[in-house]
């Protein structure tokens, strides 16, 4: 995990990475918004990334063709986290 949208006390989202081979975490995708109970077992696991995490810089859209950027908070990559795909999109957004 790479960040959230909404706080580091209450995220809404997870962003999501995988690191490649030469170690740099690559952004691959958003969770769902995450229910309450994960919501509050993940606030206490989440430490705020530091000046030099990958995604500095980086921004993020609400959804495909939209220009609104979620409030996204960077967080130290210590957290892992198991998920199931239902789509899957190609850089391209196919």
């Amino acid at each position: 995990m790479g960040a959230v949208t909404g706080s580091l006390r209450a995220p809404t989202t997870a962003l999501l990475g995988r690191y490649d081979e030469s170690g740099h975490l690559l952004y691959t995708g958003r969770t769902t918004p995450l229910s309450a109970a994960v919501r509050h077992t993940l606030a206490d696991q989440l430490h705020a990334g530091d000046p030099g995490h990958p995604w500095t810089g980086r921004t993020f859209r609400v959804g495909w063709g939209s220009r609104e950027q979620p409030p996204v908070h960077l967080v130290a990559s210590d957290v892992v986290a198991e998920v199931t795909v239902d789509v899957a999109r190609d850089g391209a957004g196919r």
